[in-house]
């Protein structure tokens, strides 16, 4: 049976004799099996026994465990790694064997890496998966990240605002190890309130002399100087490019729908509320919606995808685009920077 990994919790009862573990993500695969050891470990599950599939690995090991009879208790693990998970055409068959002869005192644990369609549909396959349970250990991505992050906050015990979540989203798709540290460094350190944005940003900054929220507030008013300079030290203290990102996508966004909103002639009290912006922060954005038109908003977000799409596939920090879209902030700019193509 195919089971979600984010589902393990609520179905270790009953508890299968077969585990299945393949997957891209070596955080999910170490997390399902630490839960799976923990709850046979009640069970009675003391002995344990791991087998590496390796160039001369030996099947009749695998088969002699499975009979053999435990010397420390009366139930035992064995955990069995395919490093390219395929067993083979010998493999394929004694896991079949095996599972025509059921032994109740033997829990068999198998990860590996993500394993294809036809790998799943093959016989050695669905003969283990009729007995257990299949995880498909893979990176979350989208919508399947937000899930996986807002399972872990509640785990934790932590609130979260929107727009913490979406930082921490921005800051550590794509790894589940850091966003798990991350929570539990939240866990330590923050009280049972809910966590905002700005007090998310206090602890991954490193203390930073200026904090993003700065630097978006000096972008709003058109600070230039300012805001290049708070740029620098941001860069100098190590700061987290996402978020940096973040706080600009945020901004624009905000600047977007306020600007469309203007265009159509709509009454903005209702979109002020419904963005969270309070009166002492108006002005500023009244300021930067005088001075930007719909079009220079519009080609700020498309830069900013863009620095992000290199950052997230080719690793690429570019703080000179990033320092271009800051300056991009004032209109006058556009003339001489918005024809400049990202490499």
């Amino acid at each position: 049976m195919k089971l979600f990994p984010d589902q393990l919790y609520k179905n270790l009862s009953p508890f299968k004799s077969v585990y299945l573990l393949f997957g891209d993500d070596p955080w999910l695969i170490e997390n399902c099996k630490s839960q799976i050891l923990s709850e046979a470990k009640k069970k009675g599950f003391e002995e344990r026994i791991q087998l590496h599939q390796e160039n001369q690995f030996n099947w009749n090991d695998l088969v002699n465990e499975w009979q053999a009879m435990s010397l420390f208790s009366s139930r035992r693990i064995i955990e069995l790694s395919l490093p390219t998970s395929k067993p083979g055409t010998e493999g394929a068959n004694v896991l079949k064997e095996l599972m025509a002869q059921p032994n109740p005192d033997t829990l068999l644990i198998i990860h590996g890496p993500k394993v294809t369609a036809e790998q799943t549909n093959s016989k050695w396959f669905k003969s283990l998966d009729t007995q257990g349970l299949y995880l498909p250990c893979n990176t979350p991505e989208g919508p399947q990240f937000q899930r996986w992050l807002d399972g872990r906050i509640n785990y934790f015990g932590l609130s979260l605002q929107a727009a913490a979540r979406a930082m921490l989203v921005t800051l550590y798709e794509g790894n589940l190890l850091a966003a798990d540290q991350a929570l539990q460094l939240l866990q330590l350190l923050s009280s049972k309130d809910q966590i905002s944005a700005e007090q998310l940003s206090l602890y991954f900054e490193d203390q930073s002399r200026f904090s993003v929220f700065q630097l978006v507030d000096a972008l709003l008013i058109n600070k230039k100087k300012k805001a290049m300079h708070m740029l620098a030290q941001l860069k100098a203290e190590d700061t987290a490019m996402p978020i940096i990102l973040w706080a600009l996508f945020k901004e624009l966004s905000t600047l977007q729908q306020l600007k469309q909103a203007q265009k159509n002639r709509e009454n903005l009290t209702a979109l002020w509320k419904k963005l969270r912006i309070w009166d002492k922060r108006k002005p500023m954005y009244q300021d930067a919606l005088n001075r930007l038109s719909l079009s220079n908003i519009e080609h700020m977000q498309a830069m900013a995808s863009e620095i992000e799409l290199n950052l997230k596939q080719h690793g690429i920090e570019d703080w000179t685009a990033t320092s271009h879209l800051c300056l991009l902030f004032d209109p006058v700019a556009h003339n001489s920077l918005a024809h400049i193509k990202l490499s």
